[in-house]
């Protein structure tokens, strides 16, 4: 069993708004609907998300091979 200790690489917003091309509010909405990670409150007034974590996301992402629509839009 290795009982070396985990270190977490923590990112705070504009790290993660660098990585992910999304709006503030649209990662706000996947993250209440489960489908981005949480992130983690380290003050009242900062915020951080696990890097790991994401990256797990965007490779899920980029794995999942459906091909991105827009709502109201039919082939």
């Amino acid at each position: 069993m290795n009982n070396e200790p985990v270190h977490k690489v923590l990112i705070n917003r504009k790290m993660l708004l660098a990585m992910i091309p999304l709006s503030e509010r649209t990662i706000f909405n996947l993250e209440k609907r489960g489908e981005f990670p949480r992130r983690i409150a380290l003050t009242s007034r900062n915020v951080a998300w696990d890097l790991a974590e994401v990256d797990q996301w965007i490779e899920a992402r980029r794995s999942n091979n459906i091909p991105a629509t827009r709502p109201g839009l039919t082939s």
